[in-house]
């Protein structure tokens, strides 16, 4: 059965916006886009700016549980793992489940349509295997799968808990002993996904920190044989960098190039404190980068050099990383403003940048490469933004202005709450405003109960 949208506005290839856009899907996919069309009878009338589904690159859903509770007092990056760690030792399949389904819906009123889960709460929190090896992310599908979103589940390889260190405390609920045993652990998770269309499995070498240049080849290749994502943490700290100088005499970007970790499908996580020679590598590789912002300066770790990764010919992504803010719009123009601020420059990254860093190219970093666009053949998803309330009133094209004047009003005026509905995959997630859950924020908060 086929379904009409009539968008007011919408986001349409090569980068461009275009009036009165009627959409027509069939079994999940766009099969026919026509701008400068009167909405016909019985078509969906969307008002206000339509957009392809959104990317959320880079999450760890059990995060959500630290907002508003680690954000105030002196401390750095450090200080906040160690919240961060008491938090992971309390959660099991059932807890992490509810709590994640929460979550994933929150992203979807936020207009994600899929997210990358950056995975590593593994096992029990005393480091022994559930009967099922791989039961915790098993509930990770489950939960995205009822929150409306398609699921890029990125299992990470994490052996170590600092360059020589071993795994302590609940660390061990991370580790799989070695890359050989992670891998065939992830090879039956894997196994399990292999037809599902909503769902990706990849790989993520958490680090340097914790996986040895001896073990990241073994992840490397997993990735490369199973054509899938494979996304690593790089260069989020200075201490991070000084600590492999010391101990492998080259830069993290390097020592993951040695191993063959960027690959076409790759992804570097936060890049911030890169050098020239860390950029030339991503770009030549063509690896994404995904920026973390709200993450990133809420643990003050710095700004990447995304406009010089992005001239390098890296692909630039976003991701709501630790959930102090799930925004996607918030991401995508602090990725500008903030290189503002560090380089005394306006329009380092264009709306055409933003919005492609927000949907195509995050989409393609997490497996979903028919995702991003509102073209024929693509999936059909659609996120239409109000264009006329509190915050965006005003910023809608008037007659004889420039139809782009939506976008840029989209990205630098908008937030999740202007998002009203949120097609996934043809299936209607989001509808003036409300999940098909129902309380999101109900459900947001009896999850948290039951962890605290």
């Amino acid at each position: 059965m086929s379904e009409r949208y009539h968008c007011q506005w919408a986001w349409l290839p090569p980068g461009r916006v275009a009036a009165d856009v009627l959409l027509t899907a069939s079994d999940g996919r766009l099969t026919a886009v026509e701008p400068g069309v009167a909405r016909p009878p019985g078509a969906h009338a969307r008002p206000g700016l339509t957009l392809p589904g959104l990317a959320n690159a880079h999450s760890h859903a059990f995060h959500r549980a630290l907002r508003g509770r680690t954000h105030t007092g002196r401390g750095s990056f450090w200080a906040w793992r160690e919240a961060m760690y008491a938090l992971a030792g309390r959660l099991d399949p059932d807890t992490y489940g509810a709590l994640a389904r929460a979550v994933f819906a929150e992203m979807a009123l936020a207009g994600f349509t899929s997210v990358g889960e950056f995975h590593y709460l593994h096992h029990g929190a005393d480091g022994r295997r559930y009967d099922d090896a791989n039961a915790v992310g098993h509930a990770l599908v489950a939960a995205a799968r009822e929150a409306g979103v398609r699921l890029c589940l990125l299992d990470a390889c994490y052996l170590t808990g600092g360059i020589g260190a071993p795994l302590e405390g609940v660390q061990r609920r991370f580790g799989d002993g070695d890359a050989e045993r992670w891998s065939a652990r992830v090879d039956d998770l894997a196994a399990v996904y292999r037809d599902a269309g909503d769902v990706v499995v990849g790989a993520a070498a958490h680090s340097v920190r914790a996986v040895p240049p001896g073990q990241l080849p073994t992840v490397a290749a997993w990735a490369r044989a199973a054509g899938a994502p494979l996304h690593a943490h790089l260069s989020e700290q200075p201490a991070e960098n000084a600590a492999c100088q010391q101990a492998y005499g080259a830069s993290p970007t390097t020592v993951l190039a040695e191993a063959g970790v960027w690959q076409e499908r790759a992804t570097a996580v936060h890049a911030i404190h890169l050098d020239a020679v860390d950029v030339a590598v991503l770009g030549a590789a063509g690896a994404h980068a995904c920026l973390c912002p709200t993450t990133e300066r809420d643990l003050a770790d710095g700004v990447a050099p995304a406009a010089a990764l992005r001239r390098a010919g890296a692909r630039l992504t976003l991701g709501t990383d630790s959930h102090a803010h799930i925004d996607g719009f918030e991401e995508a123009r602090a990725a500008e403003l903030d290189l503002r601020l560090v380089t005394g420059e306006r329009g380092s990254l264009d709306r055409g940048d933003l919005l492609t860093a927000l949907t195509a190219d995050g989409q393609a970093s997490l497996g979903f490469d028919d995702a991003g666009a509102l073209a024929v053949g693509a999936r059909a998803d659609l996120v239409t933004v109000r264009l006329d309330s509190v915050r965006t009133a005003g910023v809608a094209p008037g007659p004889g202005e420039p139809a782009d004047l939506a976008a840029d009003g989209a990205l630098f005026a908008a937030s999740a709450a202007d998002v009203t509905d949120v097609t996934v995959d043809g299936r209607a997630v989001v509808t003036g405003g409300r999940h098909v859950l129902g309380d999101v924020a109900g459900l947001l908060t009896a999850a948290l109960e039951d962890l605290r």
